[in-house]
């Protein structure tokens, strides 16, 4: 048949100006460092299997250093001569050595298995440096935690007052929820950490390839073992990625929580004018806007973590391209600037402090200490829990009504509430009846674990202090497992090439 003239060569223009040469350009930025290792440790790989000759496994590591060499792969362009990043390297090697030679480097294997163990491999290192990240603003939580673990702030519910407690439990409840949430970034990162290599196109080969040498070389912990799902499946990033997105809705809400408290009409949380900037018109003006920042960067983090995931709803359980470059590279945004976001919590959450005066007049005004007058009745004078939620109930609206305040008021109220309800005088008195409506004495009674009061808030940050010490071993032995892959890996290729 003959071609038609409107025909064109491959690429076509629009394909090449909309979908080759943008991902030529990605993986210049994040694919061809770990491709050239991949090449490297197959090298390795083929010789010791006796795939490859000593003379041809010499001959190809030496080409692939000289093609790294003289690379500048910034200012490699895409002109549709190659397909890909893939070909332009193996046309390279070719180049230096001939097809006879520089054509076994790809003996056992596809672009399908070496594209998911690039993939991997760059997302070894984004996770390494996003969980750095992650516990860096763990310790400065912990930090301040520490600092002010008996400094009174109000604690809220549905918007309104509820009850006192102190800023160092309040950061504990955060604390604990980043933990668990490492815990399950932990958990999804074990996916990224098996080598796809030897998977072939999906079904293996027939050549005597080592799998789990391949692993070791690569800093991987394991072979991923079923060869269909190391292409097919791609749950190292659907998983990971899932996680990662809660990461950031859970850093959100913590942010627009301090919004709410750093607002003029609350004026809980001082931030310091390091973080503040001002109006252009109105001089009175004090914006932190590295809140609304934070607020920002969580959300934007949060989509593009999310969007790797819808990428691949309803996508056929095979190789597709639908889980490769293009939404691999949309997905390592989501790290970028989810570590800006970790990065400036951190230093903010060392930064703001509670303004204390304003808080305790708050708690005055609020009659939010209220609930612990209601539970020393029912310790002190017997009555049920009811009766004496009736008692606090009535006496909040009668001082209320008078327009005092929990610090002005009156015993007498107290008592004509107490008989009203009770029908009897109270045994409590006057001093016994001001103690319970303090905020310290609130903060003191609540001992049960993971409460406020001194000793389980104090057990309660030396266990967070020795789960992050627990996280950070993790994260060298994690970190440790790369680099002692970068060492055999180098050592085995210096060896063959006697250095």
């Amino acid at each position: 048949m003959s071609q038609s003239p409107s025909e064109e060569a491959f690429p076509a223009a629009v394909y090449k100006d909309t979908v080759l040469e943008p991902l030529f350009e990605s993986a210049k930025r994040h694919y061809w460092r770990h491709l050239m290792r991949v090449n490297r440790a197959s090298a390795v790989m083929l010789a010791q299997q006796a795939v490859l000759t000593a003379a041809e496994v010499r001959a190809i590591l030496g080409a692939l250093a000289e093609i790294e060499r003289l690379t500048d792969v910034t200012k490699l362009a895409y002109t549709g001569k190659h397909e890909d990043l893939f070909f332009v390297v193996e046309a390279a090697l070719i180049d230096r050595l001939g097809v006879a030679v520089a054509g076994k480097l790809h003996t056992g294997r596809s672009r399908n298995d070496i594209d998911h163990t690039v993939f991997k491999l760059a997302l070894k290192e984004r996770i390494a440096g996003i969980v750095e990240e992650l516990l860096g603003l763990v310790a400065a939580l912990l930090d301040a935690a520490e600092r002010e673990r008996a400094t009174l702030i109000v604690a809220y519910t549905h918007g309104q007052p509820a009850q006192p407690t102190t800023w160092g439990h309040y950061l504990g409840a955060f604390i604990e929820l980043l933990l668990r949430d490492f815990d399950r970034v932990k958990e999804s990162a074990r996916a990224s950490d098996l080598s796809s290599m030897g998977a072939a196109a999906i079904t293996t080969s027939g050549f005597p390839l080592d799998r789990k040498l391949m692993a070791d070389l690569l800093g991987f912990a394991d072979v991923q073992e079923n060869s269909y799902g190391c292409i097919a499946a791609a749950d190292y990033a659907t998983a990971l990625y899932a996680q990662l997105r809660l990461v950031f809705l859970h850093l959100g809400r913590f942010v627009q929580d301090l919004a709410f408290r750093a607002s003029f009409e609350v004026g809980h949380l001082h931030v310091p004018d390091a973080y503040v900037q001002i109006s252009s018109i109105m001089p009175q003006k004090r914006n932190p806007v590295p809140i609304e920042h934070l607020r920002l960067l969580c959300s934007l983090a949060a989509q593009r973590a999310e969007c790797v995931v819808v990428a691949l709803h309803n996508t056929p359980f095979t190789d597709i391209n639908d889980a490769e470059g293009e939404v691999q590279a949309a997905g390592y945004e989501a790290f970028e600037t989810g570590a800006r976001a970790l990065r400036l919590l951190a230093g903010l959450i060392a930064a703001v402090r509670i303004d204390e005066v304003r808080v305790r007049r708050h708690i005055d005004e609020s009659f939010i200490t209220m609930t612990e007058l209601a539970d020393s009745l029912v310790r002190r004078e017997r009555l049920s829990f009811r009766q004496a939620h009736d008692v606090a109930s009535r006496l909040s609206r009668a001082l209320l009504a008078s327009g005092e305040r929990v610090s002005t008021a009156s015993y007498d109220r107290f008592v004509e509430a107490f008989a009203a309800i009770a029908g009897r005088a109270p045994q409590l008195n006057d001093a016994g009846f001001r103690e319970a409506l303090t905020p310290e004495h609130f903060i003191a009674v609540r001992t049960l674990p993971g409460g406020p009061a001194p000793a389980p808030l104090a057990a309660s940050l030396a266990r967070y202090r020795r789960d992050l010490e627990a996280a950070r071993s993790w994260l060298g032995a994690w970190s440790a497992r790369l680099a002692a892959g970068d060492a055999l890996l180098a050592a085995r290729a210096a060896a063959i090439l006697g250095r």
